[in-house]
């Protein structure tokens, strides 16, 4: 049992010395190519020269994110309902019905309010 633990150590201590020391030498071993072209600004499909700090992007970009995390949020508690379905029983269906009517609910509001729509 020792010597798995010495040996565990031992490529713990070398993966710890290594390893930055690799990521520091392909900074200078690696190729490096600096143009106009890879260092332009490109955010979000738009590419835009930035004259202003204060340039006011739309506001979908950020409703559609917000959108997003919303509904990738509901992934985190399906997960759990689903292995514990055989436990639950039908009170987990009921409830993970209601669940999904909640955020379905909350789709086709976000879809009657014109959120999803670009024009």
């Amino acid at each position: 049992m020792s010597e798995r633990i010495v040996l565990s150590s031992a490529v713990v201590a070398i993966l710890v010395t290594a390893l930055p020391l690799l990521f520091h030498l392909t900074r200078y071993i690696g190729a490096r190519s600096d143009s106009e072209r890879k260092n332009e600004v490109y955010e979000s499909g738009v590419r835009r020269v930035w004259k202003d700090a204060f340039v006011h992007l739309d506001v979908r970009f950020f409703l559609l994110g917000l959108v997003f995390l919303i509904f990738d949020v509901e992934v985190l508690y399906l997960f759990p309902w689903a292995v514990e379905l055989r436990e639950l029983g039908l009170f987990g269906i009921v409830e993970i019905f209601i669940f999904i009517g909640i955020l379905l609910a909350g789709l086709v509001y976000i879809y009657r309010s014109g959120i999803l729509e670009w024009s």
